[in-house]
C-alpha cells in the first residue's frame, strides 16, 4: 500500500480504534470472549473499579457475572481521539443497560450506567488494542421494569439466542 498522507493515516487509525471499540461492546453484550480477547493487548490492564487488573482476570469476573444478566446493551457515543504515533488515547461516552430479572420478590429491572473509557491504545505489530483502560462512572440509575413491548413469537428477541458468535445476517 502506498504511504498515506498524515491527515489519511490519522483517519485510518482512528477509524481501527474506534473498530476496537465497536469489537468490545458486541463481546461484551453476546457474552463472547474470544472477541473480547482481540480488544485488549495480552499484557493490558483494565480498571472497571470493581476490578483492576489483567485482562483474563477480567474475563473471569465477567463469566460469572455477566450471564446473570437477562441481557445487556452498550451503546457507544462521543468519542475523542489523540494520537501520538503508536500511541493513542481516547475517551469514549457509553450508555450500558443490563437487563436485571425479578428476584426475591423484587421486578425485574435495568441498570443504566453512565460511564466514559477512557483508554490507552497501542499499535503493536500494525494493530491497534487497548494497553490500559480506566472507566469513569457518572450518576447511573436503575428503573424497575413495569411491564414489556407486545413482542409475540414472531418477534426475533434476545441477540445473545438469536445470533451467538456472529452478526444476524437476514437473508442467509
Amino acid at each position: 500500500m502506498a504511504d498515506l498522507t498524515p491527515e489519511l493515516q490519522q483517519l485510518v487509525d482512528e477509524a481501527a480504534i474506534r473498530k476496537v471499540l465497536v469489537r468490545y461492546s458486541r463481546a461484551i453484550d453476546r457474552l463472547d470472549w474470544d472477541l473480547l480477547r482481540t480488544c485488549y493487548h495480552p499484557d493490558a490492564i483494565d480498571d472497571h473499579g470493581l476490578y483492576r487488573g489483567d485482562v483474563e482476570g477480567f474475563i473471569d469476573l465477567l463469566k460469572v457475572k455477566l450471564p446473570l444478566d437477562e441481557s445487556t446493551t452498550h451503546f457507544l457515543g462521543n468519542q475523542e481521539i489523540e494520537l501520538e504515533g503508536d500511541v493513542a488515547f481516547a475517551e469514549t461516552a457509553c450508555v450500558a443497560r443490563h437487563r436485571r430479572p425479578a428476584a426475591d420478590g423484587a421486578p425485574a429491572n435495568d441498570y443504566f450506567g453512565f460511564l466514559r473509557y477512557c483508554d490507552r491504545f497501542e499499535r503493536r505489530d500494525g494493530e491497534w488494542r487497548i494497553a490500559h483502560r480506566v472507566v469513569v462512572y457518572e450518576p447511573g440509575r436503575v428503573d424497575d421494569v413495569a411491564g414489556e413491548p407486545a413482542y409475540t413469537d414472531r418477534h426475533t428477541r434476545n441477540i445473545r439466542e438469536a445470533a451467538p458468535g456472529g452478526l444476524l445476517r437476514p437473508g442467509h
